[in-house]
């Protein structure tokens, strides 16, 4: 039934189900570690059934049968981005970057409106545990011989539409869909002899358990050859 509706935006919990399936068939010999290293984490950078089922496609129906992918969306992932819109604040609203940098990481709540000023400076936004002032954030970069980095998780979506000038705005991740009930993330400014990159990362979370469990699987299959 999935793959009538290859576009059908997966849910956290469908990605589980596929993770559970890959580390089975590590288990089993089925897949080599580089294989399996490569295939879970495209499991949890997948967006859509479209991208998960190729990822099991040749492991036999035998080798694991979890609960097939769901059809109706979970609402875990849209609770997790309202907890994280806060309307009842007004959050950060500027970094400057002079002869030297500022950072915003973390824990932090980034406003409806953020100015980046780097003058032969650089500056650096991650969004990836922030806080959101509202559905929508707008952040003005200007960079003059500096740069601004800026770093969203998966399922936000982000609209670039800066100018470079001798320099350049990073649009790569400009035009991909959000999750449902995620904000929306639009760049603009002006780039003169510097740069904006725009750049879409693993929650830490998720980087955190991958590791956790190629760890383990590793230990396992070490265990079995002695």
């Amino acid at each position: 039934m999935t793959e009538d509706l290859p576009e059908l935006r997966a849910s956290d919990a469908d990605r589980e189900r596929v993770a559970e399936i890959l580390r089975d068939a590590v288990a089993e010999g089925r897949l080599a570690m580089e294989e399996f290293d490569e295939r879970l984490e495209a499991t949890y950078r997948a967006r859509t059934y479209g991208e998960l089922e190729p990822l099991t496609a040749d492991l036999p129906a035998a080798a694991a049968a979890p609960a097939p992918l769901s059809l109706r969306k979970d609402t875990a992932a849209v609770t997790r981005w309202s907890e994280r819109i806060v309307s009842n604040t007004d959050g950060s609203g500027a970094g400057i970057g002079i002869l030297g940098g500022f950072q915003r990481k973390g824990r932090w709540t980034i406003g409806r409106r953020f100015t980046a000023v780097c003058l032969m400076g650089g500056g650096e936004l991650d969004l990836r545990e922030a806080n959101f002032a509202g559905p929508e954030v707008v952040i003005s970069c200007w960079a003059l011989m500096g740069g601004v980095s800026i770093v969203v998780p998966p399922g936000v979506e982000v609209d670039v539409r800066g100018l470079g000038i001798m320099g350049g705005f990073d649009a790569q991740e400009d035009g991909v869909p959000g999750d449902p009930g995620a904000p929306r993330v639009i760049v603009k400014g002006l780039a003169l002899m510097g740069g904006v990159a725009v750049e879409r990362k693993l929650l830490k979370e998720e980087r955190r358990r991958l590791k956790e469990e190629k760890r383990r699987l590793k230990d396992e299959r070490r265990k079995e050859l002695d």
